[in-house]
């Protein structure tokens, strides 16, 4: 028996569209990088994105548990003692669809197949969004 490896043309996109409301953030990222990877299908392969694209609303009402909203994110600005940081908790009631980009971002492969993956991550802060010509689904997980 051969191993079964996709190629593009056999690849079909579908557009998915997830909720956020009461949803902690963490298991919300575990299940769009699945869903971006590709591990959904039955054709998934490792080095192929078979993924699909992920449609994330309401941002804003997803929550942190325990005390993860407490914990410091630190990046640096380029410039000598530029340090930066800032709380989860802070980042995620500023600027929710970052702070969602970068929890889905650490799930997904750190190289240009996961760059490429993250392209199809849409996140907004309200119910609304600008793909309903793509006519996406609602997500079962």
């Amino acid at each position: 028996m051969r191993t079964y490896s996709a190629r593009e043309q056999d690849i079909v996109r579908k557009w998915y569209v997830l909720d956020a409301v009461n949803r902690p953030v963490g298991r919300l990222a575990v299940e769009v990088a699945k869903i971006l990877r590709g591990k959904n299908k039955p054709i998934f392969t490792p080095h192929v994105d078979t993924g699909d694209h992920v449609i994330i609303i309401n941002a804003e009402k997803a929550v942190l548990t325990g005390t993860k909203g407490k914990e410091l994110i630190y990046h640096h600005s380029g410039y000598p003692g530029g340090i930066k940081s800032v709380s989860r908790g802070k980042e995620l009631a500023l600027t929710p669809e970052k702070a969602i980009m970068r929890t889905v971002k650490g799930m997904l492969p750190h190289n240009k197949l996961g760059a490429q993956m993250l392209k199809k991550l849409r996140v907004y802060r309200g119910a609304e969004h600008p793909h309903e010509a793509q006519k996406p689904e609602e997500s079962t997980v």
